[in-house]
């Protein structure tokens, strides 16, 4: 396999990084976390119209670029060096591929030309801090996440001529602004219970929404209650809900795998950056041995992260679908099926978490007492890495359920 980007990937890269360099600099992404929507509508207009970037990877038949999910995450490396707040992950990596995949022909026909474009925002709404359960991240997926039938979570009933839903969902990535919510609730009582995805406008009756304080103020969150409001059911009640949650988990880790490598090479670069200007002794002080040797291990945890993210992504691409942008250099989808192994996306994302948390964390030591100030954003980059181990991770349960899922410590396969 030869693994270099093919043209039009470089293309995206390129022209999507320069658009973030003179859109969302430092100033212009303070200003933008601190609207009402946590993003800049303005921005957000550009990367879809100039770019199509919530359509990325979707089909052309419903207004999408044709792309693959390699081309997705490649993209938001760059939204992640920029730490770019914008609505791109809830919409175009969470909901717009269970719409997709469990939509009917008329929802998709409705729905997804809408969300390519841009003038559709969505995002995933799951009980309580469980996004991490909910996609197959951090533990099997039985759906007890959504409630279980108990008391808690989000209920929905059958009434005449639809469905309603009724509780309190915390911490959803957009939850606020986004103009379509996707909602994981349980049906059928304790007795038969399900978990099914259903479809509410934002704007609903019934729908109250407010923003949260998050620890990470690029990745705006929202708390919603549904007080008996109406929803329209997501595909058919057959469908396989869990299984689908757990395939856009791979394809999620994938592209956040990618983010958090593209957030760790900025900061990277900009502690040593810093690291020459920077004078203690009458000498830089990136001059000194003892830094060059920490920096020298970020920059390995760095590329390593790298390596691990390309892969997860590459992996993560769907067979025989990837479109206009489809890479010549990989091989064939049935041996790229073959060789994808279940845990791979898992394990990228922890080994690119960790090089995030690392170094921002140096980041921060080497910039002195500005490097957690508001002032300088450096902070920003530590702030991302520890909201995506809380919303996501943590960084040793996602290894442990990669473990288990590979039945590396399984008591059968090991000789006594």
């Amino acid at each position: 396999m030869d693994a270099s980007f093919t043209p039009e990937q470089d293309e995206i890269r390129r022209t999507l990084r320069e658009l973030l360099h003179s859109r969302c600099g430092p100033r212009e992404l303070r200003a933008a976390v601190d609207t009402p929507a946590g993003h800049d509508p303005a921005l957000w207009t550009a990367l879809a119209e100039q770019l199509g970037l919530p359509g990325l990877a979707l089909p052309e038949a419903y207004g999408g670029v044709g792309c693959s999910a390699t081309e997705l995450a490649l993209a938001c490396e760059e939204t992640g060096r920029a730490l770019a707040p914008s609505p791109l992950l809830g919409t175009a990596v969470l909901a717009t591929p269970l719409i997709a995949a469990l939509g009917t022909e008329a929802q998709r026909a409705a729905l997804l030309p809408r969300l390519a474009s841009g003038t559709l925002t969505a995002t995933l709404a799951v009980p309580g801090p469980a996004l991490a359960a909910a996609l197959a991240l951090t533990g099997d997926n039985g759906g007890d996440w959504a409630g279980g039938g108990r008391a808690g979570g989000v209920q929905a009933r059958r009434v005449e001529g639809g469905w309603r839903l009724y509780g309190q969902v915390d911490q959803v990535l957009d939850g606020h602004s986004a103009g379509l919510l996707l909602v994981a609730a349980h049906a059928g009582g304790f007795a038969r219970s399900r978990t099914l995805l259903f479809l509410v406008a934002g704007e609903a009756a019934g729908v109250v929404r407010v923003r949260q304080t998050a620890l990470d103020a690029t990745r705006p969150q929202g708390r919603l209650q549904l007080r008996d409001v109406e929803a329209e059911l997501l595909g058919e009640e057959a469908a396989d809900v869990l299984g689908a949650l757990a395939g856009v988990g791979q394809v999620t880790a994938a592209v956040l795998a990618c983010e958090a490598v593209g957030a760790a090479d900025r900061v990277l670069e900009r502690t040593v950056e810093y690291v020459k200007q920077r004078d203690q002794f009458g000498r830089p002080i990136g001059s000194f041995q003892a830094v060059k040797h920490r920096l020298a291990d970020v920059y390995v945890a760095v590329q390593a992260a790298r390596s691990a993210a390309y892969y997860a992504a590459w992996a993560a691409t769907p067979p025989r679908g990837a479109g206009n942008c489809a890479t010549s250099h990989n091989e064939p989808a049935d041996a790229q099926q073959s060789i994808a192994a279940p845990p791979a996306e898992r394990l990228a994302l922890a080994q690119a978490l960790e090089a995030l948390r690392t170094a921002s964390a140096e980041g921060i030591q080497f910039h002195g007492g500005i490097g957690f100030t508001w002032e300088h954003e450096a902070h920003l980059y530590f702030k991302r890495a520890a909201g995506d181990d809380l919303l996501f991770g943590p960084v040793h349960r996602l290894r442990a359920h990669a473990a288990d899922a590979a039945r590396l410590f399984d008591a059968r396969e090991v000789a006594v």
